[in-house]
């Protein structure tokens, strides 16, 4: 993991003294509310329906159990004993009270976290595969990218005001478990002629407007990328419009000039800014590259084979853990998905235990997943065992991964002041409708994301089946999407007609999978039959 050098730390000692004496001012009341609220966004502080929502960042989705334990001491203190996961690898505290927020920054501050660009038009949260630096398939581990692109975006002087909120992922695999194209701008790390470089997709984005970023540029040099994303987002500052926010996003203004007329104003940019020597050295991408090394991995040759006797275990085994770059070794993700709870919620007390387990078996590392669940990216196949007996006795053993109960969702109307519907209580209903494991494993890979509101937090435009929850004349109402992905074979689902209420939608959802069982070929996933038979006999199962 990278470690904070002093400049680092100076930084973010800074902020927590300056927004400490920001929230006494507010408390005080020598700051209005207005007056206020630019200053709490840039701290990541939200006003929510019933308090106050702190997001703290997570780079690219990587976290040390030091850095766990003070998020569970943070839940146990200052919340109400929980934090929520997010989409954007992030985390959230509900139910924060203003007065307690500089402390919380400082706890933070001590473990080298922050909540710095997770609110405001700036650039956000790098994003980034949570197997990266662990998987079999990948070219090469793209944190050190990823963190080169949080130190040149933190802070920009030019990047700090742009027209609209900006996402940046990365990844360095085939397969797609970041929704790369998704992004304001998507990289995908590839090699051309034993040179290594990148695909700059730019324009992807969900929300009222959703879209997939085009192939801006189908190789740029390593070696020139800080330059070339440095003109991508110069253009994008001088053109995006500021007038209409629904209309600011980098995707409005692809769409509205053409990618070609884009492409050729960043070329034109790029030719500048690479006479600025803005590119990082090679001696420091090796610095940086050096806290992405290897852990010490061990020599597990004479391990004994994986005991697959037990069913439940068994089952686990298949579902929630992938192949490793290293021989011995597996990855395994942690569904905080249980039937019942809250997708993306972990208690105080689970958030340690994930922290110990982490420590005991997986290097001390952990990962945050944009499907809201937890990685330990380096476990020693022979302690699998042992880490699924202690996810037992905490409540996380669900053997669900992109299974239909493994829901992506937003907190919806329970929590959000924008959202329009709920999204927990939809979610659980779900779940136990499907809680049958046999049943789930029958239906197979199907992603489910739900969201409260059009600015689309839970991807619902990205799933399989989509729900995205909107106001009918003061009545919570569900529209249900199809046919969406958020992998490599990138699609945005369509809305299958009238909408539903909260049972009505649960009972849409089984008419679907129970047509996708009627109608599916042999290893097809339900998007596969989607995509082969279309909408038509999905709309006859639902409205008859």
């Amino acid at each position: 993991m990278y470690q904070y050098d002093t400049y680092d730390q100076s930084i973010v000692d800074a902020r927590v003294a300056e927004f400490r004496d920001q929230v006494e001012r507010r408390l005080s009341g020598h700051l209005t509310e207005d007056q206020f609220k630019p200053l709490r966004l840039m701290n990541g502080l939200y006003l929510q329906l019933h308090a106050y929502m702190l997001r703290v960042a997570i780079p690219y989705g990587t976290l040390s159990s030091t850095q766990m334990r003070v998020l569970g001491d943070i839940a146990r203190t200052y919340d109400r004993g929980y934090g929520h996961f997010t989409t954007r690898q992030n985390l959230q505290f509900n139910w924060i009270k203003l007065a307690d927020t500089p402390d919380i920054l400082e706890k933070l501050a001590k473990v080298e976290m922050h909540a710095i660009q997770t609110s405001g038009n700036c650039i956000r949260n790098i994003s980034s595969d949570q197997f990266a630096g662990a998987a079999a398939d990948e070219l090469t581990d793209p944190r050190p990218w990823a963190e080169l692109l949080r130190q040149w975006s933190t802070f920009h002087p030019e990047f700090s005001y742009l027209p609209r909120k900006f996402k940046i992922a990365v990844i360095a695999a085939d397969e797609d478990r970041a929704a790369m194209r998704l992004h304001d701008i998507g990289l995908r790390i590839v090699e051309r002629d034993g040179v290594a470089g990148a695909e700059v997709y730019v324009g992807g984005g969900m929300g009222r407007t959703p879209m997939i970023a085009p192939l801006v540029n189908d190789f740029v040099p390593l070696s020139d990328l800080m330059s070339y994303l440095e003109a991508c987002l110069r253009v994008y500052n001088r053109y995006g419009r500021r007038d209409n926010m629904y209309k600011a996003r980098i995707k409005i203004l692809i769409h509205e000039i053409g990618v070609d007329q884009y492409r050729a104003e960043v070329a034109e940019e790029f030719a500048h800014i690479k006479t600025l020597g803005i590119d990082p050295p090679q001696a420091e991408f090796d610095r940086i590259a050096a806290f992405f090394a290897d852990p010490a991995f061990a020599d597990t040759s004479a391990d004994a084979p994986v005991d697959r006797s037990d069913a439940g275990f068994a089952a686990w085994l298949d579902q929630n853990t992938h192949a490793h770059k290293r021989a011995g070794y597996t990855i395994v993700t942690i569904s905080l998905k249980p039937t019942g709870g809250i997708p993306g919620d972990a208690s105080a007390d689970q958030i340690d235990a994930m922290a110990d387990l982490a420590e005991a078996y997986s290097f001390a590392e952990l990962r945050v997943t944009h499907a809201q669940n937890i990685v330990l990216p380096h476990v020693r196949s022979g302690d699998l065992r042992a880490v699924y007996d202690r996810l037992v006795a905490i409540g996380l053993a669900e053997a669900n991964l992109d299974l239909i109960t493994d829901i992506i969702a937003c907190p919806g109307l329970d929590y959000c002041s924008l959202a329009n519907a709920r999204s927990i209580p939809l979610a659980q209903k779900i779940a136990d409708r499907f809680a049958d494991p046999v049943r789930q494993r029958d239906l197979g890979e199907l992603k489910l994301k739900i969201s409260g509101c059009i600015n689309a937090c839970g991807h619902h435009h990205a799933g399989h089946i989509g729900i995205l929850g909107v106001d009918r004349k003061g009545t919570e109402n569900y529209q249900l999407l199809l046919g969406g992905s958020g992998a490599e074979d990138v699609s945005l689902g369509k809305i299958t007609g009238p909408g539903f209420s909260e049972d009505g939608v649960v009972d849409a959802i089984e008419r679907v999978t129970d047509r996708y069982l009627a109608e599916r070929n042999d290893g097809e996933r339900f998007v596969d039959t989607y995509r082969r038979i279309g909408m038509e006999p999905f709309k006859e199962a639902i409205y008859g």
